[in-house]
């Protein structure tokens, strides 16, 4: 009792001044036409109540976690006969973490059938930016080169199909490993010169870079059309077959969920494989990592060539998805919003950045229904998550081996 009056004194203050200063927009309101001013002192009184509960509940579950208790216990909700099991352990077994993927990708499958064409195209957008963020996850997660200029490999790609396309008459088809290709001499391009540049120094180049390409694109009007961009691109065709837009959709979408699952099949052996062990032994530490044999220049190019690779194949996807690209689709806000999905959904962490992705794209979609609310509640929503979990939604896993006596090794994992 005597440390909840100080804390609701607390919280009364807070409330107060929220209040206050949302004064003139939650409680005046003008109408112009009659030239009359209309007084919402409920709209005030409902505003001073939530700020108040919201302030406690914000200070008990800091000091909860500066306690190192668990912010939400849940356990009370699950049955007494499964309150020993984890999930992790559960689904640590490959037979069952098989048999739960197999049933996801059957549900994604099926998806747009069951689905509208609005719910298939966000969620065929939410699937890009979940091959995007794993691409700069390889760059930025696994190799810790800041890149900031993510976007132009991007831009790259959409460029490609849309010249290609729209002057020589090339299919998605051809253009799809063309764009990614192309990124990806882009990337050992921008590679070259930052071979020695790290942290804010590498930001600043890379996002000098992207602001380059954007510039290249707005004004060099023969090659790119200026800032009127390229329309009429063609979808992608079915053996040669037209199809209609909600056809087309469900096609796209298909082709970009069997591209997620390409995408993290290779991700996922590269993070396993020696490339692998090199880029997170040069995040942890570069010297320390060359003076044990790695080539900075090799692990620091192939970081950047594959990221970009990825970025080239969902511009051309992105490209035919939307049939017209322009320079404003490739700005500055387009790398940091790939570049939250990663700090959101996990650095390093695979299955982090694809919930990440899914997070940050459909979430404000889906909150549309609050209309001019729905950003402040997407934000408060970054704010909590980036303050009560600062290693990500499922942060990365870093495997642990132990000697036994009898000379085995047994693998573990911890955080």
């Amino acid at each position: 009792m005597n440390k909840l009056i100080p804390e609701l004194k607390k919280s009364f203050v807070t409330a107060l001044w929220f209040a206050f200063l949302t004064f003139p927009i939650l409680v005046i309101k003008v109408n112009t036409v009659r030239n009359s001013i209309l007084w919402r002192w409920g709209n005030l009184a409902a505003v001073f109540v939530l700020t108040m509960a919201l302030s406690y509940v914000w200070r008990r579950l800091l000091e909860k976690r500066a306690r190192g208790e668990r912010l939400f216990d849940l356990s009370g909700l699950v049955p007494a006969k499964l309150r020993g099991i984890e999930l992790k352990s559960v689904f640590a077994q490959k037979k069952n973490s098989r048999a739960a993927l197999a049933v996801l990708l059957a549900l994604a499958v099926l998806f747009p059938f069951v689905a509208g064409m609005y719910q298939t195209n966000i969620v065929t957008t939410a699937l890009m930016y979940v091959i995007l963020g794993l691409g700069l996850n390889i760059v930025i997660g696994l190799g810790g080169l800041l890149q900031l200029g993510y976007a132009a490999f991007y831009a790259v790609g959409a460029y490609t199909y849309g010249i290609l396309n729209t002057r020589f008459g090339l299919s998605f088809w051809i253009a799809l490993p063309l764009g990614a290709v192309l990124a990806t001499i882009f990337g050992i391009i921008l590679g070259f010169p930052v071979l020695r540049l790290k942290g804010d120094y590498l930001a600043i180049v890379t996002l000098g870079f992207a602001e380059i390409c954007r510039i290249v694109l707005e004004n060099w009007n023969d090659f790119s059309s200026g800032p009127s961009g390229i329309s009429q691109i063609d979808r992608p065709p079915f053996f040669g077959i037209k199809l209609s837009v909600p056809q087309s959709a469900i096609y796209l979408y298909l082709i970009t969920l069997a591209l997620v699952v390409v995408t993290v099949f290779i991700v996922r052996r590269l993070e396993n494989s020696r490339l692998g062990r090199a880029w997170e032994a040069m995040r942890e530490d570069a010297v320390a990592s060359e003076a044990m044999g790695v080539n900075l220049t090799i692990a620091k190019l192939s970081a950047f060539a594959l990221g970009a690779f990825w970025a080239g194949m969902v511009g051309v996807l992105f490209a035919a998805k939307t049939t017209f690209i322009n320079p404003a689709s490739f700005t500055l806000m387009e790398s940091v919003l790939i570049l939250c999905i990663i700090v959101l959904g996990g650095m390093g962490s695979t299955a982090g950045v694809i919930v990440g992705a899914l997070v940050i794209i459909l979430l404000p979609e889906y909150l549309r229904a609050f209309t001019q609310y729905r950003m402040l509640l997407y934000g408060s929503i970054l704010v909590l998550m980036m303050v009560f979990r600062p290693g990500g939604i499922i942060r990365k896993v870093r495997k642990s081996y132990v000697f036994k006596a009898d000379g085995q090794v047994e693998g573990a994992g911890h955080e």
